[in-house]
């Protein structure tokens, strides 16, 4: 969604309703988990003032994330709601407020921070339901060990002599005479 600054004055006295359904297609860019996005629907309302523009968001969508566990698709429903601040003014700092995006230009591009709504949103990690249990052990390009398999294997090397290193071990074992 861009709005041109010119055009919002009409909204200056009743404000602005926005109800509309975006796709992002720059989530995926930004984050590579993301398997796939359905369009994003937005509602909210923007006040427009003499250098800024005030806007109430309130997103909703799915994304398709990986399962944690087993690699599987999982959708991930998000329900954001937020208070932004678009300004164009040369005075205000950006850095001493929240949620103020400065505006460069003519035109106000809301993409890139409902992008941010969005992926700020993302948990860290996302379980399909009925996902106790792991993937199969075995996969072509990655496996698993429980830690009891790893305790086991890590004696199993310590016991084993490198055999670039055998004739030095049998130097230790000869007694002096």
């Amino acid at each position: 969604m861009k709005w041109a600054i010119p055009q919002l004055s009409k909204y200056r006295q009743n404000g602005m309703p926005i109800d509309e359904i975006v796709q992002l297609d720059g989530l995926m860019r930004r984050n590579t988990d993301i398997r796939r996005s359905t369009p994003v629907h937005v509602k909210g309302f923007c006040t427009f003032g003499a250098s800024q523009l005030n806007c109430h968001f309130h997103l909703t969508g799915t994304l398709i994330l990986p399962c944690s566990r087993t690699w599987e698709d999982v959708e991930f429903t998000y329900d954001i709601e937020s208070d932004e601040v678009f300004s164009w003014s040369d005075t205000l700092d950006p850095d001493e407020y929240d949620n103020v995006h400065l505006v460069e230009g003519e035109v106000i591009d809301v993409d890139p921070v409902l992008e941010e709504l969005i992926l700020l949103e993302i948990p860290i990690q996302v379980f399909k339901e009925g996902a106790e249990k792991p993937a199969p052990k075995n996969n072509a390009d990655w496996s698993y060990l429980t830690e009891d398999e790893l305790l086991s294997q890590k004696e199993k090397d310590a016991k084993k002599t490198d055999p670039r290193l055998a004739a030095l071990a049998k130097y230790f074992d000869q007694t002096d005479e």
